[in-house]
């Protein structure tokens, strides 16, 4: 899988100006919040960068990059369900790939929560953050017997899930009432980087799940290669949108702290070169004589390094397991 074959290149640009612009809408410094560290609750930590109006910290205790001071929770709120340049992702930079990220993310996807989960095929399983449900949609493919709900609070996306046959709970997670204990699976893919709280988000996951559920969950590692390489010119990078970037070690710490097991954390990403590659190629990002040398290997050399940041817990695509206790 290349970048290009999820993501256009100029739609993408596109989107990040047009995010400049409603940033100066939506947002003042003079209404951000300080926080602690979002995983160990550190009080000690040293500025990483900024970018725009917002100030990128890392957390001296356990690495955790983030956002410090940042936006107030509603102001979030706000600016995804009414800014303009969340309708332009939508419609210009999501629909057209989104047969594609069918294919090459959602598939696959369900493939592998199948195999990991069989006793799961006759259950509960709820989607947070489903968007168009096309993860579900994947997964009911594979497993038709089990009872699915889209977690989601948008209007738009509710009545598309709803289209599809899926239940759905209209709201932010985090104000779900009344369904304790009520899911035997929980998902959650690339949601976790966009929270103001996320330890509150997990303490209502940890609620929603049945005793010895399961929560499975997919986020950005700030140690992975093309994160580290790029620093503030990722644009992975992009407040108000990415708050919070965990580590294997933090997010673990993080998930141990709210009441759960860590089963697994992998970083099964399979972009990090080449989206370094094309930001060097295409968009005048300067890079060292080492990687400007790997740059001009073949595609072997490439994938074979690729798999070596997977090994080793060094892709910036992380995915992680955990039991509620």
């Amino acid at each position: 899988m290349k970048e290009e074959d999820i993501r256009n290149r100029e739609a993408f640009n596109r989107y990040l100006e047009l995010v400049s612009k409603d940033v100066d809408n939506y947002f003042c410094v003079d209404n951000f919040i300080k926080i602690n560290c979002p995983a160990c609750d550190g009080e000690k930590f040293t500025e990483a960068f900024t970018k725009g109006i917002f100030t990128y910290v890392l957390c001296s205790k356990c690495g955790t990059l983030f956002v410090n001071p940042r936006p107030p929770f509603k102001i979030l709120n706000k600016f995804y369900s009414e800014s303009p340049s969340t309708k332009y992702w939508i419609e210009y930079f999501f629909k057209p790939v989104m047969e594609a990220r069918r294919d090459k993310i959602f598939r696959p996807r369900a493939g592998q929560i199948s195999k990991k989960f069989p006793e799961f095929k006759n259950s509960k399983i709820g989607d947070i953050g489903a968007g168009f449900g096309l993860f579900l949609e994947e997964l009911r493919k594979i497993w038709d017997n089990a009872e699915y709900v889209a977690i989601e609070p948008s209007i738009e996306m509710v009545k598309i899930c709803l289209g599809k046959g899926f239940k759905v709970i209209q709201d932010m997670l985090e104000d779900i009432n009344g369904r304790d204990e009520e899911f035997d699976l929980l998902t959650s893919f690339e949601l976790f980087e966009h929270l103001y709280n996320p330890g509150n988000f997990l303490k209502k996951v940890n609620k929603l799940l049945k005793k010895d559920g399961y929560f499975l969950m997919t986020t950005l590692n700030v140690q992975g290669f093309d994160i580290q390489l790029l620093w503030e010119k990722s644009k992975s990078v992009s407040p108000p949108h990415h708050l919070n970037f965990f580590n294997p070690d933090s997010i673990k710490y993080l998930m141990e702290k709210n009441n759960f097991k860590v089963i697994s954390i992998e970083t099964p990403g399979k972009l990090d070169w080449n989206i370094f590659e094309g930001m060097v190629k295409n968009e005048n990002v300067k890079t060292d004589r080492f990687w400007q040398l790997v740059i001009e290997k073949d595609e072997e050399v490439k994938n074979q390094f690729q798999q070596w940041l997977v090994k080793n817990n060094l892709s910036s695509h992380m995915m992680v397991i955990a039991k509620k206790l």
